[in-house]
């Protein structure tokens, strides 16, 4: 959200936090499809031009299904993020972190061998870094953050990789944190900032992108608008620029 709101300042944008039912990442593929389908018929509701799949775990287990089902053009962040780490890699050996269910899926190390078979992959699931960004422990210096992101990534480091997708959006808060773990030699890649790229590009590519000054948001969660409240001032470094509405997503 707030990489779009930077690339294209001129668009509306419609967000849902589906609060009541995360974390996604721990989920079954039929249960993840369900809710991605119900997630969908929601935000269907308003006259939309395309949908950004923010979620990494959803991307990668329902995106094929969703673009079947849906006539929108829908970006996932798997392709945009592996595509910018191809594009970064010297050595050819690439990381991703991202949650069990998305490192379970195989999608990242399918999207690289699809652009270069001699791409050596390393995934990892880190399922402590969401609820912990949650709980606000995502600084430097937060000693539980710090010694649970050396725990995970210190094997990882001695890959020798030189490339590392944040393969969830939760974790570009934690870039320092791991940028400080793998050192300064190893790119970092924000899933979130691929795919509001790859959505401006689409937009652009098809004539579509707005002709206004700026646009505006409408933020809709499935749970409590307080608890939601506090988690948009950490990931969008503000307050909701206006109200947020509870929707009951079982309705979808």
């Amino acid at each position: 959200m707030r990489q779009l709101r930077r690339m294209t300042p001129s668009e509306n944008i419609i967000y849902f936090g589906d609060t009541a039912r995360v974390p996604y990442g721990n989920r079954s593929r039929e249960t993840l499809l369900q809710y991605a389908r119900q997630d969908m018929r929601f935000l269907s509701t308003f006259d939309l031009k395309a949908v950004v799949i923010a979620c990494g775990t959803i991307s990668s287990n329902c995106l094929e299904e969703l673009r079947r089902e849906s006539g929108l053009p829908i970006i996932g962040v798997v392709e945009p993020a592996v595509r910018r780490a191809a594009e970064l890699t010297r050595s050819k050996k690439v990381g991703m972190v991202a949650t069990r269910a998305s490192v379970g899926s195989g999608a990242y190390e399918r999207a690289f061998r699809a652009l270069d078979p001699d791409l050596e992959v390393h995934a990892l699931a880190c399922p402590l870094f969401v609820p912990l960004v949650e709980e606000g422990r995502f600084r430097p210096g937060d000693v539980v953050i710090e010694t649970v992101a050396r725990e995970y990534l210190t094997p990882l480091r001695e890959t020798g990789i030189d490339t590392l997708v944040l393969g969830c959006t939760h974790y570009p808060l934690l870039a320092e944190v791991i940028g400080g773990v793998m050192g300064p030699d190893v790119a970092l890649v924000d899933v979130g900032a691929e795919a509001a790229r790859a959505c401006r590009d689409l937009l652009a590519g098809r004539d579509a992108l707005a002709d206004r000054a700026s646009g505006g948001a409408r933020f809709y969660t499935s749970d409590r608008a307080a608890g939601f409240q506090r988690l948009a001032a950490l990931f969008l470094g503000q307050e909701t620029a206006g109200p947020v509405e509870q929707i009951d997503i079982s309705r979808y």
